[in-house]
Formats: C-alpha cells, sequence, structure tokens
C-alpha cells in the first residue's frame, strides 16, 4: 500500500486563511455600504458634513433608520478589525507566493472596495493556484 505524498502546507494554509478573510470583509462590506449606510442616512438630512441634504426614504428614528445606525456601528468597526487581519493574511500569502509589490498592493486595496473585493480574491488565487501548484495541490480551498 503506497502513500500520497504529503502535501507542502507552505501556501495552502496561508491561502485558506487569506480567502476566509477576503470572503467575510467582503460580505461584511457589501452589507455595510449596500445596506448599513443608506439605512441610517437616507433620512433627508446632512452625512458626513459632505452632502447637505439626502434622499428623505424614511424618518430619522424609524425602524429602517435604527436598523442602519446599528449595523453602521457595529459592523463598521468589525468590518475595521476584521480587514486588519485580512491585510495580514494577503500580505502573508503575497510574501510566500513572492508576488510582485503592484500585485499585492492591488489585491490590498481591492479589499476596501465593495464586489471588487471578491473579484481580487478569485485573482489572487488563481495566480498561487497556477504558479504554484505544487504547493496548493489537494488543497480543499
Amino acid at each position: 500500500m503506497s502513500e500520497k505524498p504529503s502535501v507542502d502546507p507552505d501556501l495552502r494554509r496561508p491561502l485558506l486563511a487569506y480567502r476566509v478573510m477576503a470572503t467575510i470583509v467582503g460580505v461584511l462590506l457589501v452589507v455595510l455600504v449596500l445596506i448599513g449606510v443608506p439605512l441610517a442616512n437616507f433620512d433627508g438630512t446632512g452625512m458626513w458634513g459632505i452632502f447637505p441634504s439626502t434622499p428623505e426614504i424614511w424618518e430619522a428614528g424609524s425602524g429602517a433608520h435604527d436598523l442602519g445606525e446599528a449595523i453602521t456601528e457595529y459592523l463598521g468597526v468589525a468590518h475595521g478589525w476584521l480587514y486588519m487581519i485580512f491585510l495580514v493574511s494577503a500580505f502573508i500569502l503575497s510574501r510566500k507566493a513572492r508576488w510582485p509589490i503592484g500585485f499585492t498592493l492591488v489585491t490590498l486595496v481591492c479589499g476596501t472596495i465593495p464586489i471588487l473585493s471578491f473579484w481580487a480574491e478569485h485573482r489572487a488565487t488563481a495566480r498561487v493556484r497556477a504558479e504554484h501548484p505544487a504547493r496548493v495541490e489537494h488543497s480543499p480551498v
């Protein structure tokens, strides 16, 4: 009975950590920006000291407004902390996979852009798998 050769986990774990964090951060960012911010701010008042008035879709103090406030307050903080973990995991993966600095920076910045973060995760995963197939083979990710 022959054993399968063990796969070098040198890139499997960093790739898995990166993919998990990219997905979590991407989903939170979408909820925060596309749900929380509109619910919290579309009450006809000014927004962030930049816009003097926003569309009045619901009243300040309504259930929708309060939900938006809670999403932006709690999810915003969670996203900020988790984004820091995402940055570290992406940076570790970039060094182990020997990405050029430009590819690394684009990948890190894309974590701040709703929807585009999912494209960046797909792009980074495809690159790691293409450039290091032996180091990620049999990987469940």
